[in-house]
């Protein structure tokens, strides 16, 4: 079992793609649950925000580094992490994957359209994919336990929740064992990129770390704010950081 890297008091698996990928079959071969969670810079200062996110987030059984700047982030802060484990890279693996195996999905997430459209992509992707199931994102707290109950029937492997945070997460603590499925991955805004609603940023962009902004610049009045605001505390973040960690330069008291 790889040692986890502590960053900002939370412990990352420091897992590459293929690896995280291996985990994933061998649960649901094995008939293991395998809950992932998933950070970028915005959860990381998130999570210092909101107690439960945290909790969620970290109860999960893998936690991955799905931004770039977390990645850079644990360079600078001695936490080394191999790769950036995109959500939306590790979401069309395993559809993949199940695809090949015979392995059945769920999703839950998103608009009705939106949901519809993504199938229908999906199907034309993966033609010999087994979806057991899915539904919309828009529901009440008071449904979950029907909706998880709801998937259990469907006797999918893996769950795909296509929801924003902490709504995802938190539906995962929460009900992710009693959906049975042996894979549990919050893919956020994934859906909509499968359905062409938004598009994802060129691998250029990816590479400098830059996703963020070019997902602002699809809706500035939505994101434009919220992504430097977390930008700018998870930059500062990382600076107390380092210099919490950085050995003292004063010269030690001497007695005379």
């Amino acid at each position: 079992m790889t040692k986890r890297q502590s960053l900002f008091g939370i412990e990352l698996d420091p897992l590459t793609m293929d690896e995280t990928v291996q985990r994933c079959l061998e649960a649901v071969r094995d008939g293991r649950q395998l809950e992932i969670g998933v950070v970028n810079a915005a959860k990381l200062v998130n999570m210092r925000r909101d107690a439960r996110l945290a909790r969620a987030v970290t109860g999960c059984d893998l936690v991955l580094a799905d931004g770039q700047a977390v990645v850079w982030a644990g360079r600078v802060l001695r936490a080394p992490l191999p790769e950036r484990v995109a959500g939306i890279d590790l979401f069309l693996r395993l559809l993949a994957e199940a695809e090949s195996a015979g392995m059945s999905v769920y999703f839950l997430g998103a608009r009705k359209d939106v949901l519809e459209q993504m199938l229908r992509r999906v199907a034309d992707r993966f033609p010999r994919l087994k979806v057991a199931g899915s539904r919309n994102g828009y529901f009440d707290d008071s449904e979950q336990e029907a909706i998880a109950d709801a998937i259990a029937r469907s006797g999918a492997h893996m769950l795909f929740l296509g929801m924003t945070s902490p709504k995802k997460e938190i539906f995962t603590a929460a009900h992710g064992a009693r959906t049975g499925a042996r894979v549990v991955h919050g893919v956020g805004g994934s859906f909509d990129i499968l359905a062409g609603v938004t598009r994802r940023a060129p691998e250029s962009w990816q590479r400098r770390g830059l996703e963020w902004l070019y997902r602002a610049l699809q809706e500035p009045r939505r994101l434009g704010r919220r992504y430097l605001t977390t930008n700018a505390a998870f930059v500062l973040m990382t600076a107390r950081e380092f210099l919490r960690l950085a050995p003292s330069t004063a010269p030690a008291n001497r007695s005379h």
